[in-house]
């Protein structure tokens, strides 16, 4: 497999504009991966920070399930009720552990108005590819 990434401009910083897989692939979807234990139960009340981190390990969990791992994610999309708070607090985190495998998928950032559940702060969907 080959991956390339497409960035006809510098905007925005931290993020790929596209990435190109081409030869044969794997494709994993990850559905919407909240901050909830492994029994289902919200953790991290108010806590944006937090509630991204474990968003982002449960990702990783479900990607670890395909026999991948965070460096495969090619698009990661990011649901948030507070844009605001989530760069002020988790956007700079979340870049910096997928940084560590070199990825900065392409995606979407946006605010919604509420999650499945109301003490829910984030949710991240992502996409992979080995």
């Amino acid at each position: 497999m080959r991956r390339t990434t497409i960035n006809p401009w510098t905007y925005p910083e931290g993020m790929d504009q596209g990435v190109l897989i081409e030869g044969h692939q794997r494709l994993l979807f990850v559905s919407g991966q909240c901050s909830v234990s492994a029994t289902g139960e919200s953790l991290h009340p108010g806590d944006m920070s937090a509630q991204t981190a474990t968003a982002l390990d449960n990702v990783a969990t479900v990607l670890r399930g395909a026999g991948m791992s965070l460096a495969d994610v090619v698009r990661m999309n990011t649901y948030v009720t507070d844009i605001d708070a989530f760069f002020a607090e988790a956007g700079e985190m979340m870049a910096e552990r997928l940084g560590v495998f070199d990825v900065r998928p392409p995606g979407v950032c946006a605010e919604v108005t509420r999650l499945g559940r109301p003490e829910l702060l984030v949710e991240l969907e992502a996409f992979a590819a080995s």
